[in-house]
């Protein structure tokens, strides 16, 4: 454990981990409770297409997947808030189109393909310092928003037609949380990949929500599970040299199993 923690990499991925696993446990509360799960995947399949773009244009792919998601995302809430396609119909409809968009400029040139596989699958062991600056830049402004807008995005979640009767900017409070949605889920991308982003993003939440009685307590096991799964699965993806985030995910869904199990026993007793 002690050769484990002293290694560079493994702290600065254990410190980006911790950062993204606490964002993405904050998210997916709300994620949880508007269920928005599908666009959690939907919004990670998409990413693909900008991670393409970024690759083949010569923009940093990261940049140009986090704008790439932002403005598919909002065209799906436009389309949606105009209510003649619904929502699940506009996901099944744009997100496979931009992953198709990906997969076609990808096979372009074939030189890309390496490049590829650390965003399908993530690559968190080989963060530096420069995406460490900029992963806590991006993460505080996203916690930092969902803490000065939580009892806002709560209302939403729980009950949006009373959050608009309320004079809340519910579509504008939408779209934000759309935004923050996508460049999350593009910024965890390097800690599990667009493979398993999505469930990154529900799973601790729902693990919290399986144990918590309020929603502020669902929010603090939601954290406390991302961190456990981020340092548990940094571990064991160290000490048998298992894939780092399928490492992470695998604990995460672990700890919401047990969670789930003794969530079923305390309520028969």
């Amino acid at each position: 454990m002690i050769q484990f923690l002293s290694e560079g990499f493994i702290q600065r991925a254990l410190l980006t981990g911790s950062l993204l696993g606490a964002t993405c446990a904050v998210l997916g509360v709300f994620v949880v409770l508007k269920r928005m799960a599908f666009i959690g995947v939907g919004i990670s399949h998409a990413a693909l297409g900008g991670v393409a773009l970024g690759l083949v244009l010569g923009f940093p792919p990261l940049a140009a997947a986090g704008v790439f998601s932002v403005l598919v995302a909002w065209v799906i809430g436009w389309i949606t808030r105009k209510g003649e396609v619904s929502e699940d119909t506009a996901i099944g409809i744009f997100f496979p189109t931009a992953m198709a968009l990906g997969v076609a400029l990808i096979s372009i040139s074939p030189t890309y393909r390496q490049g590829l596989m650390g965003y399908l699958f993530g690559d968190i062991l080989s963060v530096g310092r420069g995406d460490l600056w900029g992963l806590v830049l991006l993460t505080g402004t996203s916690l930092g928003v969902l803490t000065l807008l939580f009892k806002e995005f709560l209302f939403l979640g729980v009950d949006e037609e009373g959050a608009k009767a309320a004079g809340l900017p519910a579509a504008f409070l939408n779209y934000l949380l759309l935004s923050i949605l996508a460049v999350t889920i593009v910024a965890a991308m390097k800690l599990v990949g667009i493979v398993l982003v999505s469930a990154f993003l529900v799973i601790p939440a729902a693990t919290g929500q399986a144990l918590a009685s309020s929603v502020r307590a669902m929010v603090v096991l939601s954290v406390i599970s991302a961190l456990a799964s981020v340092g548990a699965g940094l571990w064991l993806s160290w000490l048998w040299s298992l894939p780092s985030g399928a490492s992470v995910v695998l604990f995460a869904a672990v700890l919401f199993f047990a969670s789930y199990l003794f969530s079923t026993i305390r309520s028969r007793h």
